[in-house]
């Protein structure tokens, strides 16, 4: 039985492993109603509409074609993207020191995320930190998305990584899954402790 090859790539996901994300943080405000804001996500502005634009699906295509099945809920469908920052309301920041302390020892950190390609932008002006790993990939503007197996071998081949000397973390058992399906090492994140375990495990970090 062959050996676990060491770890030489560190690829972190952002959105609620580097950064928060929650779409009822303005929506508290726009839709005050518990049940019916739960309502509106689960059939107005649904994680899979949501999930077409970190595809690569623009904002105003994505807009009309909700407003043309919900013109009641017009306004509120623009408010998504209008009031998106405040999604992304504050950074993981044990999360975040783990990965400036990887760069800082040396290693060899990039990001791979599901994000739509103009809220990324915004991101990065929004928390600095992302721009101080080696590189991206933003399933946006390359149109694939996680866990689709295609988006980890782009990834690996942008930045010249060998597959199985790459860990990944991610909050998405799903994400997880499709790294290791790609011939990744993976480990599911839950929270900074248990990310500086399984570092310390898997590399002595």
């Amino acid at each position: 039985m062959s050996e676990t090859p060491a770890i030489r790539h560190i690829v972190f996901d952002i959105g609620k492993v580097l950064i928060h994300y929650d779409p009822n943080i303005p929506f508290r405000r726009l839709i005050p109603d518990e049940a019916e804001r739960a309502e509106f996500f689960e059939t107005v502005c649904t994680h899979d509409w949501n999930l077409e634009q970190d595809r690569g699906r623009d904002w105003a295509e994505a807009e009309a074609l909700l407003i043309d099945r919900f013109p009641d809920k017009a306004d509120l469908i623009r408010a998504f993207r209008t009031h998106w920052p405040e999604m992304v309301s504050h950074s993981y920041d044990d999360s975040v020191d783990i990965m400036l302390d990887l760069i800082q020892q040396g290693r060899d950190v990039t990001m791979l995320t599901n994000f739509a390609a103009d809220t990324f932008k915004q991101a990065r002006e929004m928390y600095p930190f992302l721009k101080v790993p080696r590189g991206v990939t933003v399933s946006g503007e390359i149109r694939l998305i996680k866990p689709d197996r295609e988006i980890y071998e782009v990834h690996a081949k942008s930045f010249d990584l060998e597959p199985a000397a790459c860990l990944f973390i991610d909050d998405s058992q799903a994400n997880v899954d499709g790294a290791i399906a790609a011939g990744w090492q993976s480990v599911l994140f839950t929270g900074a402790d248990k990310l500086r375990a399984d570092l310390t495990r898997l590399m002595a970090f």
